[in-house]
């Protein structure tokens, strides 16, 4: 879908309409034109939005955060993993992330800037780069006929290009994890299409680990005589940050041949003392392309000779040898150039490949080196980069096979909108660009965290971290820190259904320096969280449905009912239902609750529930009647106390706004019924008050809410205005509206559950310009909070829910491949027999008390 206000959408798409979409350009997905401004220009979320009686309320929360923001910038002289005083602020700009998982990330924005960095883990540099650009040369009869930088902009350096291509007729289409530019050349009748294409693919634990991406350039010629064309890719030694002028970074070409295929280019050393890294720029060599490169130019000033280096023939001049290493203050950067010939009325392509190889990365702490995945197949030694280039320019084509058959059973679902599909697919962007890191396990690891009891426990090398590494990612590029548990619960669809290897490896990595301590929200004590607990035990059986890996399920068994007899303390009063302290102790940390409350409560009867179950499974009989008779006073208690006739209020402290609507009020039907459970024997709701509730949520919290348009308000007063009794109740949070729209397919109301989520899709996306950058929340006018956030990869919650559900017109079955099938095991827990929808594993890691 197109970008933008509804009054542009129209005049946008008749464009499209009306000329040619580039060739291999894919119906569904998100869609801009080049010249596009979005109207509404929101800000960040900041103290002074918050009102006097909230700040009242969390009064105690704000000299707990000024202490520790106190201590980490000004005697630490760290950044904080949360800054309330330097929020992010909003960039228009941002396309699909270049990259495999875990290696790091470049992102190269709509409009063509190569403009978002995360190469040292978990660390972003929000900087475009402005002489990272493509040229394109077109010659007629010996005679350059046209030279254009594929760029809008018109910046005040370099001077010596062409620069402010016409962006009225181009446009720029993203599909994850492929996106699509295409450029008419004004004046030309030559069409360029840069299709982009990462390594990010289901099931896939080798390939989707590589810090590499292509470009591959068609190039139509509408003319009635053929055309030489070339493509330039310039790309600076750096990232835009301010060690780009540290010195000692020097450029090389190079030249590699094996397995039959050559490819050339040139590596751009950048020689830091933490984390180094070496950029790649490369071509494939075929005998009807010519390759051709500058190893280093100055990035500043007009770059005239550079310019006029290509304009003369089509090609750049080629020297051999390294330049010499930069002087402090000085930056280099280096070109290569493709050319081929186009003939009359006809196509040709021509391929770049771009790679990044750090291999050994250390956090800020310095405490341990990691290695990266894909090392495995690259090695450690920081020459892999012509080698991943080469492996990547041969190899994309298979890569492009699979996502198309990963995609196309939801693609050609005829009964799935279109936005959906977009949603499904670009919101998937996190998993790679959310700081991610995936590591191999040292030796010398026990990933155990103590965890261990008579009857069995965590191994201190379990063998799928062994094998598939050990996998980290952030709460949000602004909430800095790993595996996020309360977060990853509604995040951790994504992986379970795509890489549920990973979804298991961190699950069994239950460990501030990732792996070595344990995540520890020093903002909040989370040790008297009610919800952690909860959300472990619901995903190990939701990962063992779904993958029916016994082994998981035995090695969890006693870790399960360890945290869940920890949690028993907070049932202070014996009825079988936990409560609320009536300050930040769940996910909602700026919305307390008191006494028994709809979301933790929710959350302990499922929890519940998945223990009877479980419990069967491994033949534990006396467990299964002690919380079997918790479920059943838990569930009476939780009727008395909460339901009103119509819903399940917030919380039973009777206060004021206790009787507010909340939108998360089923999450723990939700995991339920994710979990081929929810209904029979191992049921903690009646299905007439889920649906009930459901109901009461989408006619006051989705239709009552900004006239239907901007998804469901986490609060709404039974009367119809949203809650503004916390700084979190009037917010819209989107990974919980993905979950919600999931519960409602579950429960048969799919046109609510897409009608609730499409407004979410549709005010981030096209409204309001967070492209590839998707916030926690946003209020329904005026500011956003946290962009670039785990959590909205729920959205993978309702593909589950509609893979499960009735038949539709061509029901995909993409949660599972017969190749990625968790081994067999000689153990006695029976399998499952109800419920199977045929699908794979998942993943988490953080604080379990």
């Amino acid at each position: 879908m197109e970008s933008g206000d509804n009054s542009s959408t129209a005049e946008l798409m008749s464009r499209y309409v009306s000329s040619e979409l580039g060739y291999g350009v894919p119906k569904d997905g998100w869609r801009i034109c080049l010249a596009h401004e979005f109207k509404e220009k929101r800000k960040p979320f900041q103290a002074k939005d918050v009102s006097l009686s909230n700040i009242v309320e969390h009064i105690g929360l704000g000299v707990r955060y000024l202490k520790w923001w106190y201590k980490k910038t000004q005697i630490e002289k760290k950044a904080p993993f949360i800054d309330m005083f330097r929020a992010i602020p909003l960039r228009q700009i941002y396309g699909a992330p270049l990259g495999g998982i875990g290696g790091g990330t470049i992102t190269r924005g709509w409009r063509g800037e190569f403009c978002r960095w995360q190469l040292n883990p978990g660390m972003y540099h929000y900087k475009t780069v402005i002489a990272n650009q493509f040229t394109v040369c077109l010659r007629r009869g010996g005679q350059t006929v046209y030279q254009q930088v594929l760029s809008v902009e018109r910046p005040p350096t370099l001077q010596g290009w062409n620069w402010g291509y016409c962006g009225e007729y181009a446009f720029y289409h993203a599909l994850y994890p492929r996106a699509w530019t295409v450029y008419p050349l004004p004046g030309q009748n030559v069409t360029l299409t840069c299709r982009q294409v990462s390594p990010v693919i289901p099931h896939d634990y080798q390939d989707s680990s590589l810090p590499v991406a292509v470009f591959v350039w068609d190039i139509e010629n509408k003319n009635d005589y053929p055309l030489d064309v070339s493509i330039m890719l310039t790309m600076v030694n750096g990232s835009g940050h301010k060690d780009d002028k540290s010195g000692g970074h020097w450029n090389e070409p190079f030249h590699l041949e094996k397995e039959g295929e050559s490819v050339s280019g040139v590596l751009l050393h950048h020689c830091t003392t933490v984390n180094p890294y070496t950029l790649c720029v490369a071509a494939r060599e075929q005998s009807d392309r010519e390759i051709s490169h500058q190893t280093a130019f100055s990035p500043k000033g007009t770059c005239g000779a550079l310019w006029g280096d290509l304009i003369t023939d089509g090609r750049l001049d080629s020297p051999t040898g390294s330049s010499p290493p930069t002087e402090k203050g000085e930056k280099v950067a280096a070109a290569l150039a493709v050319g081929c010939s186009v003939p009359a009325q006809g196509h040709n392509d021509l391929e770049f490949s771009l790679a990044w190889d750090m291999p050994n990365i250390t956090f800020g702490s310095r405490e341990r080196e990691h290695v990266r995945r894909y090392t495995r197949f690259f090695g450690t030694k920081a020459d892999a980069a012509p080698s991943l280039s080469h492996y990547a320019l041969t190899h994309y084509r298979l890569w492009e096979r699979s996502i198309e058959e990963w995609q196309r059973p939801i693609l050609q679902d005829s009964s799935l909108p279109s936005w959906y599909k977009s949603a499904l697919f670009n919101e998937l962007y996190f998993v790679v660009d959310g700081g991610t890191v995936w590591t191999e396990l040292p030796e010398d690891s026990d990933v155990s965290g103590g965890l261990r009891s008579e009857d069995g426990g965590l191994p201190a090398q379990p063998a799928i971290i062994k094998e598939y590494g050990r996998f980290a990612y952030l709460e949000g590029q602004e909430y800095r820190m790993y595996n996020t548990y309360d977060v990853h619960f509604y995040a951790s669809f994504a992986l379970i259904m795509l890489w549920p290897k990973l979804a298991l490896s961190l699950q069994y990595d239950i460990d501030d320096e990732p792996w070595q301590r344990v995540n520890a929200y020093l903002i909040h004590d989370t040790a008297d969280w009610k919800d952690l607990n909860l959300k472990f035990v619901l995903q190990v059986y939701r990962d063992f449905h779904l993958t029916q890996d016994t082994q998981y399920l035995q090695d969890m068994w006693p870790i399960c009912q360890a945290v869940m007899e920890s949690e028993m303390k907070f049932d202070t009063d014996g009825d079988g239902l936990i409560e609320n302290s009536g300050y930040a102790d769940q996910t909602y940390d700026g919305w307390t609750a008191t006494g028994p409350s709809a979301y933790c409560g929710g959350l302990w009867l499922a929890s519940v529930c998945v223990m009877c179950k479980m419990a069967r499974l491994v033949n534990n009989e006396a467990v299964f009647q002690r919380f079997r008779d918790i479920l059943d006073r838990g569930s009476a208690a939780f009727d008395k106390l909460l339901w009103n006739g119509q819903y399940y209020n917030y919380d039973s402290s009777g206060q004021e706004f206790s009787n507010s609507v909340m939108s998360d009020q089923c999450a723990g039907q939700w995991f339920l019924r994710a979990s081929g459970l929810g209904d029979g024997q191992f049921q903690a709701f009646p299905k007439e008050k889920i649906c009930s509730a459901l109901k009461s949520v989408f006619d006051l919290n989705v239709m009552s809410f900004a006239g239907g348009q901007m998804g469901a308000v986490n609060g709404m007063r039974p009367e119809g205005v949203p809650d503004h009794s916390s700084v979190q109740s009037d917010e819209v949070w989107i990974g919980v509206v993905y979950g919600l729209a999931a519960i409602m397919i579950h429960e048969g109301m799919l046109e609510e559950g897409l009608r609730t989520a499409e407004g979410c899709y549709r005010t981030v996306w096209e409204r309001l310009g967070m492209a590839f950058q998707t916030p926690e929340a946003y209020c329904e006018k005026g500011i956003y909070r946290s962009l670039a956030y785990m959590r909205p990869l729920s959205i993978w919650a309702m593909q589950l829910a509609l893979d499960t559900s009735q038949p539709r017109d061509q029901a995909p079955q993409t949660t599972t491949t017969p190749t990625d099938q968790a081994p067999q095991t000689t153990t006695t827990i029976p399998t499952e027999t109800e419920g199977e929808p045929g699908q794979k594993e998942s993943q988490d890691q953080g604080h379990i008390q």
